[in-house]
């Protein structure tokens, strides 16, 4: 007798130590009804859709929407890195339902995509303002898409690489410029939005202090995710057919594009005056640098809730949103770089420890990484990881000087 397999839901518990869910006023207005409608049909998690949606939304709006505070415009262009499994986290899956949405929302979408995050030169002619024969770029808007941001760090820590500049002044809204003999180009106006994905292993290994002083990172959201969800046959193809939401996005983005500067109303401003000191109170170790620029993030992801609803003023709803949106990517960043040590040699130590577990000594380290290590260097990798709480050493007991063996272990 064939028995059919149960077709109830398989929720998969989060691991220990696992971010709690945002706040649900995060998953506000058009943003969380669409949110709502894919969730039940896909494995990924709930808060890896929102943010790609709101991400791609606002590299679709474009640049002439702004938040100004002083002499600086805030855009709704925003960076996010989403941190989870590389096979498991369903991070593309995720990105597949905002991508399909957007395309049937705004037709010119899949133009405004790229991949391929290699130099600063790439990026600004992509972008590029016209210039003699040259008609350069006719759309300024871009949201680059990039499956595997541990490239991109590799590539930012390149003593000559323009990338990490390049990146940082197109998240400022400043004119970008590449200064060459043979092709000079510069892109005003340009409109750049990106979404990483990394693991929690590379965002570590990678995640240098240079980058951190610099002031690179923390121009991006961390978001932590992960399969939340069994679906062995999936969910419904086409989830959001018959539902209107993307005849109303397209309406949505249409209107936003023409809207000018967004400013506070006094419910709102009363909330951000609030919010305000809590947020510039520093975190420690790394992720209190990745997290540096915690006002400007929640206030462009306030400006994103309120060009979603249609809005010319972030009211209280949408700061709550946004609030509550930046407190889940702010424990995200703890959470992936809470050990973290600052150090690519450290790292690479601890990755080398991870895959022996009967550990190594201090002279197979050494060949492991380099044979002509220095000394000190090994000494202040091994210092670094043992203040982290993630590797420790016994004695080994030889025929002349003890020696050490290390191997890796869990924080406390």
């Amino acid at each position: 007798m064939t028995t059919t397999p149960s077709r109830s839901v398989m929720e998969i518990p989060a691991p220990d130590g696992w971010p709690a869910p945002p706040d649900p006023a995060a998953y506000h207005g058009l943003a969380g009804a669409i949110v709502e409608r894919l969730e039940p049909n896909t494995e990924a998690d709930p808060v890896a859709i929102l943010t790609q949606l709101l991400i791609a939304c606002g590299a679709m709006i474009g640049h002439q929407a702004f938040f100004q505070v002083e002499a600086t415009r805030h855009h709704p262009n925003e960076f996010v890195l989403l941190v989870g499994d590389t096979a498991k986290a369903r991070k593309g899956s995720s990105f597949d339902h905002v991508a399909r949405l957007l395309t049937d929302a705004h037709p010119s979408f899949p133009s405004r995509v790229t991949t391929g995050l290699s130099s600063g030169e790439g990026l600004i002619w992509a972008v590029r303002d016209p210039q003699e024969q040259d008609p350069g770029a006719h759309d300024k808007r871009l949201l680059v898409v990039e499956p595997e941001f541990a490239s991109v760090l590799k590539a930012t820590s390149r003593e000559i690489s323009t990338l990490s500049p390049t990146l940082r002044s197109a998240w400022d809204g400043r004119p970008l410029a590449l200064l060459t003999r043979t092709a000079p180009a510069t892109a005003t106006s340009a409109h750049i939005a990106i979404i990483g994905h990394i693991t929690q292993t590379e965002l570590a290994r990678h995640t240098t202090t240079v980058e951190l002083a610099n002031g690179f990172l923390n121009r991006f959201l961390i978001c932590a995710c992960r399969r939340v969800r069994l679906l062995p046959e999936g969910g419904d193809p086409d989830p959001l057919k018959g539902t209107g939401l993307a005849q109303y996005l397209a309406a949505v983005l249409t209107h936003a594009d023409a809207r000018r500067q967004i400013t506070l109303a006094d419910d709102a401003r009363e909330l951000w005056w609030h919010a305000y000191p809590q947020l510039t109170q520093p975190l420690d170790g790394l992720a209190g640098h990745i997290t540096a620029r915690a006002e400007a993030h929640t206030i462009r992801l306030a400006l994103l809730y309120a060009l979603l609803d249609s809005h010319t003023q972030i009211r209280s709803e949408h700061l709550h949103a946004a609030l509550a949106l930046w407190d889940y990517t702010s424990r995200s960043a703890r959470w992936a770089l809470g050990q973290a040590t600052g150090d690519p040699l450290a790292e690479q130590l601890h990755a080398a420890l991870i895959r022996a577990p009967d550990g190594l000594t201090r002279t197979q380290l050494s060949h492991h990484v380099h044979r002509n290590l220095p000394a000190d260097q090994l000494d202040r990798a091994l210092q670094a990881l043992t203040a982290a709480g993630r590797a420790r050493h016994t004695k080994i007991t030889t025929g002349g000087r003890p020696a050490e063996r290390w191997h890796a272990s869990l924080p406390a």
